[in-house]
């Protein structure tokens, strides 16, 4: 079974476009597996691209705020986790 590793939390989440911003505590890239919990969210995805400034980037480190764009609703203070 896979493990969980948070890698952040939702700062804000765009509805009209399906994108949420994720204030970083650990590094994520585009391929990884992640689930998005909170209070009524539960998802499971693979990043399929991020962006930082309307730049598109494949890695993301601690400290950074990102786009990633999810395939469902997600709410602030929801936690990212990284599967390993």
């Amino acid at each position: 079974m896979a493990e969980k590793k948070l890698v952040g939390k939702i700062t804000h989440y765009f509805s009209r476009i399906g994108v949420a911003v994720v204030e970083l505590s650990d590094r994520i890239s585009v391929g990884d597996r992640i689930v998005i919990e909170g209070a009524t969210t539960a998802l499971e995805q693979v990043v399929d691209s991020m962006e930082i400034e309307n730049q598109k980037v494949e890695t993301a480190s601690a400290g950074e705020a990102v786009g990633l764009k999810v395939v469902g609703k997600v709410r602030s203070q929801d936690r990212v986790f990284r599967l390993e």
